[in-house]
């Protein structure tokens, strides 16, 4: 499942092409996704001018003028590209199956015509309307943490909700509670860089007094760090995630123990290797030679 730096990458790149269009058409392919598309989903956004295009946790927010707002969820598979207009007719090399185009977006920019594209082989995403001013009704927003790239994130606030722990740090880390869109991959890439075993309580970065400790100062500082690279590389493209112009991220390249089970640690002077261990169901990869 795409997770928040490859939400990002899509949100960055569909920006220009839409932040300031004019929907002319709301094409709808089916009457689902995962769940039943909106009620009168095409008519209550045509002629509508798109605002500005936001994100949460790994939602893809499109906000309207007249406070309405389409969320997005990529799910498994799902995925936007961009076709332009040119002598008549619309050129795109195609990376996606357009049996699996479900939704299109027909946009008028600068009287030039822009076709947006959500394709999604397994139907595993969704999209819903909601008002911008009521976004922190929406039930999957009602109780998200902060997210990994704002100001709100930092040592401190972390040490409130870490105090006390017995559970993991891989666990309390994925609980998106704690931190908004923190997936499985950048979670174990920020255990790695920071020294800390995933298998560790997360009380023990806490002193008794309830400040963090240097190595919960050092996991914060690599959460932003891991995740601000992730998005310059343009995500990870491991199965189904393409930016909008059908291009692949390359952050996996860049993996130090995610999927690397059985190589050498990368650490320097480490000399340990990759292992892979379960926890509640998810693959976690780490060196216990150098994450204590």
């Amino acid at each position: 499942m795409p997770e928040l730096p490859e939400v990002e990458t899509v949100r960055r790149g569909l920006a220009p092409a839409m932040e300031g269009a004019i929907i002319a058409k709301l094409e709808l392919n089916r009457p689902d996704l995962r769940f039943p598309l909106p009620e009168n989903f095409a008519q209550k956004v045509q002629e509508r001018q798109i605002v500005s295009l936001g994100r949460r946790a790994k939602y893809l927010l499109i906000d309207l003028e007249d406070d309405l707002t389409v969320i997005s969820h990529l799910g498994m598979s799902g995925s936007f590209r961009i076709e332009e207009e040119t002598l008549g007719e619309f050129h795109h090399p195609r990376s996606k199956d357009a049996k699996h185009d479900h939704v299109v977006f027909h946009l008028k920019r600068d009287k030039r015509p822009l076709r947006v594209i959500y394709n999604d082989p397994r139907r595993f995403g969704f999209m819903h309307l909601w008002k911008r001013s009521e976004l922190d009704l929406y039930p999957a927003f009602a109780e998200l943490g902060p997210e990994p790239t704002g100001n709100a994130l930092d040592a401190d606030y972390l040490a409130t909700r870490f105090a006390n722990k017995a559970q993991p740090l891989k666990g309390t880390l994925l609980d998106q509670t704690v931190i908004a869109g923190l997936g499985n991959i950048y979670v174990c890439e920020a255990l790695w860089r920071s020294h800390l075993s995933p298998k560790r309580a997360s009380g023990s970065v806490v002193t008794p007094t309830g400040k963090p400790k240097k190595e919960l100062t050092l996991l914060n500082q690599s959460i932003r760090e891991v995740i601000a690279d992730a998005i310059a590389a343009g995500g990870s493209s491991l199965k189904d995630h393409i930016q909008t112009d059908g291009s692949l991220g390359y952050f996996q390249h860049s993996f130090s123990v995610y999927d690397r089970e059985g190589e050498p640690c990368r650490t320097p002077g480490c000399g340990g290797t990759v292992e892979r261990i379960t926890q509640a169901g998810r693959s976690t990869f780490y060196c216990a030679t150098c994450q204590k």
